[in-house]
């Protein structure tokens, strides 16, 4: 990774569409020569007048049109070069853009799993976005008034110094005071640290505005206001707090910046006052002072647009160290040459792992070993956070493991490309994901190249072929925003369908039929069956009842395998199996009379008055 930041480092980025900037500056370049002309010719116009103020008929009016024709093609030459540099620019810019975000997408695709748990989807969201717009922004637009605006006072200063250099320093001295209390304020320390805890407010509330749009049904149900969701009512306060600060701290430099400029003609006028004084008669210098007056508005406008993007600066220093600290993340290594197993026994051999954000000495997992065998299925039950899910997460590797092996076959699955691991295995998550896009391409992810067919019949074989049918467009109903919103145990069946549809020859269930209801349960049971016919299968039980059959059970307890075998033989054991069974048939079996319901109703009644 470059050690390069700021503007370096983004030009750095910008250099990759590098003939398109060089046309874009030129361009530029020309547009501000041009720009200038009208100024210029207003100049020699009012020059000839000056010369001729006694007698304004004896004025050369032939001269003066042809410098007014002069001004109008000048001006009319450089918004056609400003519009063609702007074109080059907005080309390169969005080129960038696309790289970028292209770029910064692939990487994180690569992350373990581990650092996406340890962000906030609004964290990397805003980066994604907002920060990746920056780049855009300056390149596009910051970047050619860069070089507008440089070109621009280059030019006029040497102008101001070849005609006097006395007013040149009047008009060039308070442009400096101006810039250097704007210097001042940047790279103060104070306004540094004031601006990334600015930036870290920002993340932090885009990061509660997502969990607060999730949460917002628990939020209505209990008749909440948005105070009542403390974490996102802080976060917004904090970053109010902080943008105030922080323009606070701009307010008195950006106002004297704004007067100093907008008054040279306040600067240039006392000195040339002062100079035409000791020869009152001299009209060559009375042009001279003309000039100045007229071309003072001239280089402010370039200035006032460097300011504007001094302020942009300070965004973009903050959005490219972002993107950089994202590309600095270490991504999952890939095998030089990956191995295919001949087999699919997946076998864990004394692992031990744990969470970046676990406390030092604390593994998630401990000593695991035991081998799920093909053809047979592997279920993982024991107490929430007993490590089932971590065990199930790191069989396609979405993390690596801190020692020990997991092989597939005899393959270590570090030897396996991540493309040829995922077409290997196929997960159902507990919670289902869907994508904003129809049913029949949500179930389609399994498998691309599908035919038609082959995803009626994994929908079949998923039990949700007939709510599909059902829908306004059948297949092509569109999912989420713009179409329908499914249950969530439609969701999970269309989720088993994708792994129906894909058939790889390792399979990890994380509860699948979770949501499925009574009716539908004993169909989607029997769908299980004939997906796991032949293949590796490990399963995270949470119904007991629909792990009996399992060839090996393997009970977990604080990251380690406490226990281990078939479902009679752990009862007869006594052990925690055989407590959470008995605690799981007493729940089954559980139901409220109807006298103690009364009860309940009149106990609430008297307790809340009513």
């Amino acid at each position: 990774m470059t050690n390069k930041k700021g503007i370096t480092r983004l030009l750095e980025i910008a250099g990759e569409k590098r003939g398109l900037m060089i046309v874009s500056g030129l361009l530029s370049s020309l547009s501000a020569i041009c720009m200038l002309v009208p100024y210029a010719s207003v100049y020699f116009i009012l020059k000839e007048l000056l010369e001729h103020a006694a007698s304004p008929a004896l004025a050369d009016g032939a001269k003066m049109i042809r410098f007014g024709v002069i001004a109008l093609l000048g001006f009319a030459v450089g918004l056609i070069t400003m519009y063609a540099g702007g074109m080059a620019s907005h080309i390169a810019a969005f080129r960038i853009l696309y790289g970028l975000r292209i770029k910064l997408s692939g990487h994180i695709g690569k992350l373990p799993l581990g650092w996406l748990t340890g962000k906030s989807t609004g964290a990397v969201k805003k980066t994604l976005e907002q920060s990746v717009e920056k780049v855009e922004t300056f390149i596009a637009h910051q970047l050619p008034d860069l070089v507008h605006v440089a070109v621009t006072t280059l030019l006029m200063i040497a102008v101001m110094f070849t005609l006097n250099v006395w007013l040149a320093i009047a008009c060039i001295v308070p442009i400096v005071l101006g810039f250097a209390v704007q210097i001042a304020l940047i790279s103060g320390s104070e306004t540094k640290e004031n601006l990334k805890r600015c930036y870290d407010s920002l993340e932090r509330m885009n990061a509660s505005a997502v969990q607060y749009v999730r949460g917002m049904p628990a939020v209505k149900v209990f008749g909440q206001t948005v105070q009542s969701f403390r974490q996102f009512h802080q976060d917004m306060i904090r970053y109010r707090d902080y943008g105030v600060k922080l323009t606070d701290q701009f307010q008195y430099g950006s106002l004297i910046f704004k007067v100093i400029l907008g008054s040279l003609a306040a600067f240039i006028l006392p000195v040339g006052v002062f100079l035409l004084s000791r020869d009152p008669g001299s009209i060559a210098f009375a042009s001279v002072l003309l000039f100045f007056l007229v071309m003072a508005p001239g280089i402010s406008a370039p200035m006032f647009k460097i300011m504007a993007l001094a302020e942009t600066i300070r965004d973009i220093n903050e959005g490219v160290e972002r993107i950089d600290r994202i590309l600095a993340e270490p991504y999952v290594p890939e095998p030089e040459h990956s191995r295919r197993p001949t087999s699919f026994d997946v076998t864990f051999d004394r692992v031990y792992f744990s969470y970046e954000t676990e406390l030092a000495g604390t593994d998630a997992l401990a000593d695991i070993s035991f081998t799920a065998r093909q053809g047979e299925v592997t279920a993982l039950v024991g107490p929430s956070g007993a490590g089932k899910s971590t065990i199930a997460n790191l069989v396609p590797r979405f993390w690596n493991v801190n020692t020990g092996t997991i092989r597939i076959g005899d393959v270590d699955i570090r030897e396996i490309a991540t493309a040829d691991l995922m077409n290997i295995v196929a997960f159902v998550f507990q919670e289902s994901f869907l994508f904003y896009d129809t049913v029949y391409n949500n179930i389609a992810v399994g498998r691309p190249d599908a035919r038609p067919e082959d995803v009626y019949a994994a929908a079949k074989a998923a039990q949700c072929h007939a709510f599909i049918e059902n829908l306004p467009l059948g297949y092509d109903t569109l999912i989420g925003e713009g179409g329908v919103y499914l249950s969530g145990g439609e969701e999970q069946r269309i989720a088993v369908a994708r792994a129906i549809l894909k058939n790889a020859p390792i399979l990890v269930l994380d509860e699948a039929t979770a949501f499925a209801d009574p009716e539908n349960e004993y169909e989607m049971q029997l769908a299980m069956k004939s997906l796991m016919k032949n293949k590796t299968v490990i399963v995270i039980a949470h119904r007991l009842s629909t792990i009996r059959d399992a060839e090996q059970i393997l009970v977990m307890d604080s990251g380690r395998i406490v226990e281990r075998g078939r479902h009679e033989a752990l009862l007869s054991a006594g052990g925690l199996y055989g407590r959470m069974w008995h605690s799981y048939q007493q729940a089954a079996e559980w139901h409220m009379r109807k006298g103690e319901v009364e009860a309940e109703h009149e106990h609430a009644a008297q307790h809340y008055g009513g």
